[in-house]
């Protein structure tokens, strides 16, 4: 395998455009494995995504050169699946399944391009970036919209450090990247994968990261969730399903009863396609105690849960003692957690539930955007900030995420107070957001 040197690559600025997104593959997992359900049961819903940074104190616009960005956007929708990704995804297996995606969902795959956007600066120093279109084709800007301008951040950033300024912080990065490895090491039976590709810092960086975790830590490397570097590496694709599923069925609902009931039938929807270990709960879109207090019986039976935005012990407590409820034992079920690991999170976590339950860990921002200390001079655009590209409409209806943590939630105001009147306002406690 032929080692990039990173610090080089980023010095030398030999291309009028440098992609930052080169293939329709650079995407997570769990966005093809949705979009093939949205392209078989709603493919004429539509469905606006939006970008939304919660870091506020930091100006994107400011940052960010607008025409840059715009670049880095149009040469995304110029891509399309090569014959040898198309190859790859239809004979591939995933999960132990072979042929996971219908013949029918790849042949109009292969034609895929991404749609328009609307981009505008605000007068806050922000960028107001929306995706509107049919869910089936705005469903996949989510991910290298983030990555591209996770990206531009950093380039910005780095723009005047020379090479032997470049190559200090990326050895810096490294050492600190591999000492973490060494800590994970010393975890018997740890099952770690790479969740890191909406927030990192760069595909190059990405890429040594996961190289490195596949070297440092072996089998308890499980796999990426990045398509593309699963299919470079010969590494397992991992992934289920997102916030966007819930949301959007929820948003098209006409009445609370069927609101109250929506985020079973996407379930329900989901398990007409997939079943084994990708049958897996996210519960926390409109609060996993709701969800909970009215699942029914059959949602014990799935493989596990992934707690995504109350604290990771907390939230795995609070599920593990549903299922004893439901008469099931914890043991044999799976809890993923992924939501703003760091080592400490991830060492106290897996003290904790080991021998409870079976448990893996999706690492994300913290492997693949940890700069802290790694500049020469304080440089806040190298440190990682909370940005995500929620779906905020679905034909013509706001689209609203509760989350446990109400710092997290999205939405119309107003819409997010009806929505606690039917779900409820139960274990849901604000605590700060990282990334």
């Amino acid at each position: 395998m032929t080692k990039t040197d990173i610090a080089k690559r980023v010095y030398d600025h030999t291309w009028k455009l440098d992609p930052i997104v080169r293939s329709l593959l650079d995407t997570d997992f769990y966005k093809l494995l949705m979009l093939q359900m949205i392209w078989g049961l709603y493919p004429k819903v539509d469905a606006t995504f939006s970008l939304i940074n919660r870091s506020t104190k930091v100006k994107l616009a400011d940052e960010i050169d607008e025409q840059e960005l715009r670049a880095q956007l149009d040469h995304a929708r110029t891509l399309r699946f090569t014959k040898k990704e198309m190859i790859w995804l239809a004979g591939n297996s995933f999960y132990g399944r072979k042929q996971i995606f219908e013949p029918e969902f790849l042949a109009w795959l292969a034609d895929f391009r991404l749609p328009g956007y609307e981009l505008r600066k605000t007068r806050d120093g922000q960028y107001e970036l929306e995706f509107p279109g049919p869910w089936m084709y705005t469903t996949l800007w989510e991910i290298p919209a983030l990555s591209i301008i996770n990206e531009l951040r950093s380039r910005a950033a780095m723009r005047d450090y020379g090479p032997f300024t470049l190559d200090v912080l990326y050895a810096r990065a490294k050492a600190k990247m591999w000492a973490k490895t060494e800590r994970l090491r010393a975890l018997p039976d740890i099952r770690i994968s790479d969740f890191g590709t909406r927030r990192r810092h760069s595909f190059l960086w990405q890429r040594w990261c996961v190289e490195a975790l596949k070297e440092g830590i072996g089998q308890a490397f499980t796999g990426t969730s990045n398509v593309k570097l699963a299919m470079d590496n010969d590494l397992e694709a991992l992934g289920t399903n997102a916030h966007e599923l819930p949301m959007v069925l929820a948003a098209l609902t006409k009445t609370d009863q069927e609101l109250r009931a929506s985020p079973y039938k996407v379930l329900q929807d989901w398990q007409r396609y997939y079943g084994g270990n990708l049958l897996i709960v996210l519960p926390d879109a409109f609060g996993t105690a709701a969800f909970l207090r009215d699942a029914p019986d059959w949602v014990a039976e799935w493989t596990g849960f992934r707690p995504d935005s109350a604290p990771p012990i907390e939230a795995g407590e609070r599920i593990i003692n549903w299922w004893r409820k439901k008469g099931v034992d914890p043991r044999n079920k799976l809890l993923i957690f992924s939501d703003g690991l760091d080592l400490d999170t991830i060492e106290q976590t897996y003290r904790h539930f080991r021998g409870k339950v079976r448990m893996t860990f999706g690492w994300g921002t913290n492997l693949t955007n940890d700069f802290e200390d790694c500049a020469p001079d304080y440089n806040p655009g190298l440190e990682a900030i909370s940005l995500v590209c929620k779906v905020t409409e679905a034909d013509g209806r706001p689209a609203v995420k509760l989350s446990d943590n109400p710092a997290k939630a999205t939405g119309d105001r107003k819409e997010i107070e009806r929505y606690i009147e039917v779900f409820g306002n139960e274990a849901r406690a604000e605590h700060a957001v990282y990334v």
